[in-house]
């Protein structure tokens, strides 16, 4: 990334560029809190197994984050507005070491549903703090490199998280302990830099109608990744804790996983800017379909094979989640692209918070491998429908559409999606 001279003028903002140390302190603070939040999204499951909790519980405890998600998505423009965007990051930054304060006050599964659902709130909010942050510092002929960059430094920190695991005593409040730790340090960054402030943001409406006719395969694939991503990263590890891993090969099966976000989805990007997208979409669903279908057959067997496994499953899934939104950026005009983001946001978002539910019950009758049947069905409807749409309506062409930039579902997507950028206020 290159460091701009104080004389440059960005022609998109009419404004001097940010120092790459300033954004730099954004980048590095979400990814020293996605280190504590990896280590607890694994702590969590296994730590229920520990103490002979029933599965559904954790399946529950997922619901509950998934809902305050949702909240987070509804209610983070509000607080920016009042207390602006530094003031709001460390707010929310206190709310998941708060969290944490409450798992590590001894398993009670209540009061963990709560914390977590405070989890899924602030950490849902700190995404889209932190993404309108940086679309608001950095220059247009950058952007999709810092995006870029950002995304992997958190997948990358989440697989830091998953791997600590191996490490704790699960029996200890030393994961909570360390998820605290990490989150704390995760302000002094951002407490201490100097990248200005964006305005105060203006609300976007939902308008799900609108974007259906706009895109109907965005949004449809934001409502299938939405249930996709929590389904597979949500329950994985509850499922292996049930099925007998150790605490170590659990941490290895979810360290693992980022791996397959971070490699696939390059390839399929570049593959999706050269032809139509919704072959491409096609393409990582059925790849989601396929996947699944050999972790049921796999299921309970050599943790090596599994990990490959899965490493594929959800990469796959995840790849979806990019590719559907820009193919919904290539079919919208600039006039539509704030509510047709918005209302892909709140769609990822739904089905983030109905699919764990919809999961949690199955899970208490068929036992927790109900979630590999739930990804699976997702994936196929999609792939149908995406097909469907392919036999049935003409392809934007390949001239005429964005560039690909990698993301993941495990962030919710860039900021525009809940705020009108600057030059449509």
């Amino acid at each position: 990334m290159a460091t701009f001279a104080k004389t440059h003028i960005d022609p998109d903002h009419g404004a001097p560029p940010a120092p790459v140390i300033a954004i730099a302190s954004v980048v590095v603070s979400m990814a020293l809190i996605a280190v504590g939040n990896g280590l607890m999204f694994a702590y969590i499951p296994v730590r229920l197994g520990v103490e002979h909790f029933d599965p559904t519980w954790a399946g529950l405890i997922i619901t509950g984050l998934s809902a305050g998600g949702l909240a987070g998505c509804i209610l983070t423009g509000p607080l920016v507005r009042r207390v602006g965007h530094a003031r709001a990051f460390m707010v929310l930054s206190a709310l998941i070491a708060l969290s944490n304060a409450a798992i590590g006050a001894g398993t009670y599964p209540l009061l963990w549903i709560a914390a977590r659902a405070l989890y899924g709130f602030a950490i849902c909010g700190l995404f889209i703090v932190a993404q309108s942050w940086l679309n608001d510092a950095v220059a247009n002929s950058i952007r999709g490199r810092v995006m870029a960059v950002f995304y992997v430094a958190y997948v990358a920190g989440l697989g830091v998280g998953y791997a600590l695991l191996a490490a704790v005593d699960i029996a200890s409040a030393q994961a909570p302990l360390i998820g605290i730790a990490f989150t704390a340090v995760s302000i002094l960054p951002v407490g201490m830099t100097r990248l200005a402030q964006p305005p105060p943001p203006r609300a976007a409406s939902v308008a799900l109608g609108r974007a259906w006719r706009i895109s109907p395969v965005g949004v449809a694939g934001m409502l299938a990744v939405g249930g996709l991503s929590m389904a597979i990263s949500g329950f994985a590890p509850i499922h292996a804790t049930a099925k007998g891993y150790s605490q170590a090969d659990v941490a290895l099966l979810l360290s693992a996983m980022p791996v397959g976000t971070l490699i696939l989805q390059i390839p399929l990007g570049w593959i999706s800017d050269r032809t139509d997208r919704r072959y491409v979409l096609a393409g990582a669903a059925a790849l989601a379909i396929v996947a699944g279908l050999l972790a049921i057959g796999f299921d309970g067997g050599a943790l090596a094979l599994l990990v490959v496994i899965y490493v594929i499953w959800d990469g796959a899934s995840e790849s979806i989640y990019s590719l559907a939104s820009a193919h919904a950026a290539d079919r919208a005009g600039k006039d539509d692209m704030v509510a047709l983001s918005s209302s892909l946001l709140f769609a990822w978002s739904l089905s983030g918070f109905i699919v764990p539910g919809i999961v949690t019950a199955l899970s208490a009758v068929y036992g927790t491998q109900a979630f590999i049947y739930v990804a699976i069905v997702i994936a196929t409807v999609f792939c149908l429908f995406v097909l469907w749409r392919v036999a049935t309506t003409r392809a934007v062409p390949a001239t005429e559409t964005g560039s690909f930039a990698p993301m993941s579902a495990q962030a919710p997507l860039p900021v525009e999606l809940a705020y009108a950028p600057e030059e449509q206020r």
